[in-house]
């Protein structure tokens, strides 16, 4: 009882939330939006590329952002930092084994590794936009 009452919040802190999820595998993504959605996030923008990133990012309120490391052959250091620019939390979801870059530039920044069950994604995206 008590695990789901802590997801049931963690589901409540998503409420009226916008994220943008950045990543370049098309199952991973719409299965991250599919979560979040679920968890009761008012909206969802996904993007594939650091260009369709920043896009969204000059059009669009957002208040949170998962973020994949690698995007095919880009990083997706330059909206990480956009999104630090604008003060908006993040979070690294990656595959990649060495986040030396990311701990570099942020070392409070989480990184939660592929793959992840869903409350982990849901609970981890709570803590962000909680602690804004």
């Amino acid at each position: 009882m008590d695990g789901l009452a802590k997801e049931g919040d963690a589901s409540d802190a998503l409420r009226a939330a916008h994220i943008l999820i950045v990543e370049d595998s098309f199952l991973i993504l719409m299965e991250l939006e599919s979560i979040l959605s679920e968890a009761g996030a008012a909206a969802v923008w996904t993007c594939r590329s650091v260009t369709e990133a920043l896009r969204v990012l000059r059009e669009q309120d957002v208040d949170a952002a998962i973020l994949d490391l690698q995007l095919d052959r880009e990083t997706s250091l330059p909206v990480a930092r956009a999104l630090a620019e604008r003060d908006v939390s993040f979070f690294f979801y990656t595959g990649q084994l060495d986040t030396c870059a990311v701990r570099a530039e942020w070392p409070d920044c989480m990184v939660v590794s592929k793959p992840a069950e869903p409350h982990k994604i849901v609970a981890t995206m709570a803590s962000l936009i909680a602690a804004d």
